[in-house]
């Protein structure tokens, strides 16, 4: 994979994110070109800022809700793959502001979609979307891929929504174009954690931020089971599919799962109490966790896992990490981020360990 991405050419949105940043990292590491289209860093502090990544892509601060400004920044840099992360990421902020979810993350895709018809260079696209696409059934089985795609709140639906905007560009305008095929995939993720996450109304940030104020943190669906997974996990799924994209032109071009393994499925308080091992173990003091009123919450699915036996079969793709190694990787960036340590080289340190493993 490295000696792929050398000097190649990528355009990502969303790059100042937790996922974002990270995929800008490790890319910067493998010698690729990354240019970053995003609006400013949506957290404070955020792990773009506390790596240093500013000098890992070349920033254009912009929104992809601007048709004009995300087509021509995509020209200007001509890029080779493009891998659409922006988003309006919460549930939470889906419920106070639905229509702007909508506005980011369905016209957003279609903005970055429109952006690539007109760039020639372009070869390989990757679109973010989430294991929340899919039409939620509280089944005990994963959702493949050909599931429906639906969602009962605005955040999923609109992820839902991003999948078809993506499939009607790829058939409508990219598969059906011989003369320039583009790869167009779309991937699927589930509960991403690692360190340098501070966004509102997560688990693990609301746990750092519980221990920095010295109280106790709420949860509100502790048996909730949930596809926990290691950040760089589902990263290292999008780096195989756009290079596989770029190869293989439009063979690759559909949807696909890149979530753990069954084992990994944990509910909301197993998930609480092996993070508290964690941080102990990294000399953090451990948090108290108490039950948040369930009052008027919106409502979240009970149970919710991806079926990766396609990933598994046809890309050899799966998971290198077991959960409570990812939740000791976790622990150890937190620490770090307490104690002031160098975050940039820990960060570094923790993708070439990933990276070791096989």
């Amino acid at each position: 994979m490295a000696n792929f991405w050398r000097d190649k050419r990528v355009f990502i949105t969303g790059h100042t994110g937790f996922k974002g940043s990270w995929l800008t990292l490790w890319l910067h590491m493998l010698g690729a070109k990354v240019s970053g289209f995003s609006l400013p860093a949506p957290t404070n502090p955020s792990l773009f800022h506390l790596a240093r990544l500013q000098g890992c892509a070349h920033t254009t601060t912009g929104d992809v809700r601007d048709l004009l400004h995300v087509s021509e920044t995509m020209a200007a840099f001509q890029p080779d793959v493009v891998i659409h992360m922006a988003a309006q990421p919460l549930a939470s902020e889906a419920y106070a502001s639905p229509v702007d979810t909508y506005a980011v993350n369905v016209m957003g895709t279609a903005h970055v979609l429109e952006a690539v018809r007109n760039t020639p260079s372009v070869r390989a696209v990757v679109v973010v979307t989430s294991d929340k696409c899919y039409e939620n059934r509280e089944w005990l089985w994963g959702y493949r891929e050909d599931d429906p795609m639906g969602g009962h709140d605005p955040y999923s639906s609109s992820k839902g929504a991003a999948e078809l905007v993506t499939s009607a560009y790829r058939r409508s305008f990219f598969a059906a174009n011989p003369d320039n095929p583009v790869g167009v995939a779309s991937v699927r993720a589930g509960n991403v954690i690692g360190g340098g996450d501070f966004a509102a109304d997560r688990l693990i940030p609301d746990f750092i931020r519980a221990r920095e104020r010295e109280e106790p943190v709420s949860i509100r669906n502790p048996h909730a089971v949930r596809p926990w997974q290691f950040v760089l996990e589902p990263l290292s799924g999008y780096l195989q599919i756009a290079q596989l994209l770029f190869e293989n032109g439009t063979q690759y071009a559909e949807g696909w799962n890149f979530g753990p393994s069954d084992t990994d499925l944990q509910t909301v308080s197993q998930l609480c109490a092996t993070f508290n091992h964690s941080l102990q173990k990294n000399d953090v003091a451990p948090v108290e966790v108490c039950l948040e009123p369930q009052g008027n919450a919106p409502r979240e699915a009970a149970f919710l896992r991806l079926d990766i036996s396609k990933a598994r079969q046809r890309l050899d793709w799966v998971p290198k990490m077991e959960l409570y190694t990812a939740l000791e990787l976790t622990a150890q960036w937190y620490s770090g981020y307490l104690n002031n340590e160098d975050l940039r080289a820990l960060s570094e340190n923790q993708i070439a360990f990933y990276q070791s493993l096989t």
